[in-house]
């Protein structure tokens, strides 16, 4: 590497699935046809540690489908220690898993099945194993075997935290997912400790359990979890015992970095808003000291920040409410370096462009007592004594987050600046970052609470005097468009349209891990599974219009589901609008994105914007 070339074919396949250095030195480890190889330095030979790499049946190195979208949220499954003495890898076993097959339509003659394992509520999931490789001697492999209170039953493997090069952190999920156990593991066999952590009203974690973060002493440690008043707090651990370090009716959201002497956090306490977001120092026995909080105060509510090794110096990352700014920060004194200032978006915006105007704000509905909060987007010179047309925008899935402080341009802001439509989201039961109460009010009932709190928010819009009643509108994406279906088939006589873009239909369709967090397994939970499906209200939609959009390549939310509401609809006699995209995934990318932007222009022109 010290030549500068560029590694040949010979050197690294050229279909490489990963590849990860280590932390020190030029060791690195890379996976191709789903096994490990590890290589001494670049140009070293590979050695093959694992042989038994299946496409669709033995994974390793790399997480399959499910894994990778709800467990790791990463396509990556290797995890190097400290020094890089050892490589901890994960093994999945698909064999027993279902597989989800769709076309790909392509150029070629005949079509191409796709085939991808992808469990789906009630049936069998994937077999998780963890072993640990010794580098200098990569045929010594060693597997972390799962504890026997998790390993009875299926199971989930969580976070892999490397504390020393001799010391492992493991959490591991029951399938149920409402506790964790972590599992701290030394290889000469002197230590082997759990903590579990069982959540009281739901699922454990917002979407899944928090990683920890190893104090000085390697043993003890720092997690976010709930505190007896089901709000996420910073806790220590330590023999076993959680001790709370944060309190309050607000919610840490992530540990940002741990030092010797400090512990950096964000959290949403500022001001009591819960879409805010702000960097906070924690050091000894003193009060948490806020670090972003005055810092550019109009433009900067929602931040993150990235810190160096030794956390001398760190990045802001302002994302809003005002245009997104990037700062260098000394850690040790007052000198900062702006990095992005977005200059020349401002001017564009400010000098050639009418914006709208963005209110966030709370209010009560009926069935819940705490105030919950909204944002409500106007149109540039709005007139309170005028009524204007009104379109939602809604996800509203479990621990989801719509009214927040992040500067966005995107089509909400262009209906909003050019077609006068007023646009509102609202946080209902189940949303966020507020406490478990709030989250939890869905749990084991999904296409309830969050789509009744959705009418009931339209409600206190009309109220308000400025919404045309009759021009009431409703669109979301994915977990949104589920929403949105279920809104529209409630029959409240509210909408008058609605646009539903990769939606469930049932929640039997979608994958093991996501639905029964919520839901649990439908043989326990048969009612709600049968209540919480858009096919039965398919007579309902005979009073809306109603859009129906999906790409018939999603491997997420498979284009079974569209079928089915199409399906449902057209047997209840139902006029409806359909878009399918082709060979086209969940996230509808590239021409097919400017091509549904622009329909569900025309459909709105149609439908909601005429008086």
């Amino acid at each position: 590497m010290e030549s500068r070339e560029f590694l040949s074919k010979v050197q690294i396949p050229p279909v490489t699935q990963l590849l990860v250095w280590a932390p020190v030195e030029n060791k690195l480890a890379y996976v191709w046809n789903y096994n490990i190889y590890l290589k001494k330095n670049a140009t070293a030979e590979a050695v093959q540690v694992t042989h038994n790499g299946k496409v669709n049946k033995i994974l390793n190195g790399v997480p399959d489908w499910v894994y990778e979208e709800e467990v790791f949220a990463s396509n990556e499954a290797i995890w190097w220690s400290p020094q890089g003495k050892y490589l901890a890898y994960l093994q999945i076993n698909d064999t027993g898993v279902h597989n989800i097959e769709y076309s790909l339509y392509g150029n070629d003659q005949y079509p191409t099945t796709v085939f991808i394992p992808y469990p789906k509520a009630g049936c069998v999931i994937p077999r998780a194993r963890l072993f640990v490789i010794d580098v200098e001697n990569p045929s010594r492999q060693s597997e972390v075997l799962v504890p026997k209170s998790v390993g009875v039953g299926d199971h989930y493997l969580r976070t892999v935290t490397w504390v020393t090069d001799e010391r492992l952190a493991v959490q591991w999920l029951p399938r149920r997912q409402d506790s964790v156990l972590l599992q701290i593991y030394d290889y000469d066999g002197t230590n082997w400790k759990e903590t579990s952590q069982k959540s009281k009203t739901g699922w454990v974690g917002r979407y899944f359990p928090a990683a920890p973060y190893f104090a000085a002493n390697n043993m003890s440690f720092y997690k976010v979890m709930s505190n007896d008043n089901g709000y996420k707090h910073l806790h220590y651990v330590e023999a076993g015992k959680a001790k709370p370090i944060t309190s309050g009716k607000w919610e840490v959201i992530y540990i940002s970095k741990v030092t010797k002497d400090s512990i950096y956090y964000v959290s949403n306490e500022h001001m009591g808003r819960p879409g805010q977001r702000n960097l906070y120092n924690k050091s000894g026995h003193s009060a948490p000291e806020c670090l972003t909080c005055s810092l550019y105060q109009d433009r900067c509510q929602y931040n993150s920040a990235y810190f160096s090794l030794n956390a001398s110096f760190f990045r802001m990352d302002c994302y809003g409410p005002g245009l997104p700014l990037f700062t260098l920060m000394d850690n040790r004194g007052p000198a900062k370096g702006v990095l992005e200032d977005n200059k020349k978006l401002e001017k564009i915006l400010t000098t050639e462009l009418l914006m709208p105007t963005i209110k966030r704000a709370t209010m009560k509905i009926a069935g819940f007592s705490t105030y919950l909060w909204y944002q409500m987007m106007f149109p540039p010179n709005f007139d309170s004594s005028k009524k204007y047309p009104l379109l939602i925008q809604v996800y509203g899935g479990p621990a989801s987050q719509n009214t927040d402080y992040v500067f966005r341009l995107e089509w909400a802001t262009y209906l909003c600046s050019t077609e006068k439509v007023i646009i509102a989201s609202f946080d209902g039961r189940g949303s966020g970052f507020q406490g478990d109460e709030l989250m939890h009010a869905i749990y084991g009932r999904l296409g309830t609470y969050e789509v009744e709190d959705q009418i009931s928010a339209v409600r206190k819009f009309i109220e308000m005097g400025f919404i045309d009643k009759d021009r009431i509108g409703m669109w979301g994406w994915s977990y949104g468009g589920y929403v949105t279906s279920m809104v529209l088939g409630s029959g409240s006589g509210l909408f008058k349209c609605g646009i539903a873009v990769a939606p469930v239909a049932k929640w039997d369709y979608y994958d093991a891990v996501y639905t029964e967090r919520y839901m649990h397994r439908p043989e326990e939970n048969t009612e709600s599974y049968k209540n919480s499906t858009v096919t039965d209200r398919a007579k309902n939609f005979k009073s809306v219009q109603y859009m129906l959009v999906h790409g018939t390549a999603d491997d997420n939310v498979h284009f079974q589901q569209a079928a089915q509401i199409s399906k449902a609809l057209v047997e209840n006699q139902v006029d409806f609008e359909a878009m399918w995209y082709t060979d086209k995934d969940h996230g509808l990318s590239g021409k097919a994105r400017y091509h549904l932007y622009a329909h569900l222009n025309h459909f709105l022109q149609n439908y909601t914007l005429p008086k």
